[in-house]
């Protein structure tokens, strides 16, 4: 057994508040009438903090010029990059036994999708669902986030 690791990795977007044909995605679920959120790509917040979470552990920055190449490419789907800092952790003999999500916004409601959310991120890091927890708050609405204009979301993993 590996020494035991943990990292935390954040991000936040605004909402484009124009109509857009492209969806909200958040874990990897699209969410129906919601604006998008304002990234190069698919705005996926909760994928874009796993990803730097898994960047704490491997050292390896995703979010930056790694994801900026695949985003130049044309690949805007988040989960690619997280399956790119996969392929750093895994060189690290590091394994993902939890992870946990917090996530601030007014909009849109999150409890609806939670389950499809964890399944997604399971499917994603190779365990169950149960080892996925997704937490939603508005701030009482004392942030930019809470108070409807954007998304922000930690999320805390662990390793062995």
């Amino acid at each position: 057994m590996g020494n035991f690791k943990c990292a935390i990795g954040q991000d936040s977007h605004p909402f484009e508040e124009n109509i857009s044909d492209k969806p909200l995605v958040l874990g990897g679920v699209v969410f129906d009438n919601m604006p998008k959120l304002h990234a190069n790509s698919d705005g996926d917040v909760v994928l874009h903090a796993l990803a730097n979470a898994i960047s704490g552990i491997s050292g390896v920055n995703i979010l930056g010029s790694i994801a900026d190449e695949l985003c130049k490419a044309g690949n805007t789907d988040s989960s690619v990059y997280v399956s790119e800092a996969l392929k750093y952790l895994a060189k690290t003999d590091s394994k993902i036994t939890h992870v946990s999500f917090t996530i601030e916004c007014l909009r849109p409601k999150i409890s609806p999708k939670v389950d499809e959310m964890k399944e997604k991120i399971a499917s994603m890091l190779g365990i169950t669902s149960c080892d996925v927890g997704i937490t939603a708050t508005t701030g009482e609405g004392l942030t930019q986030f809470g108070q409807g204009l954007g998304i922000s979301v930690f999320c805390i993993i662990t390793c062995n």
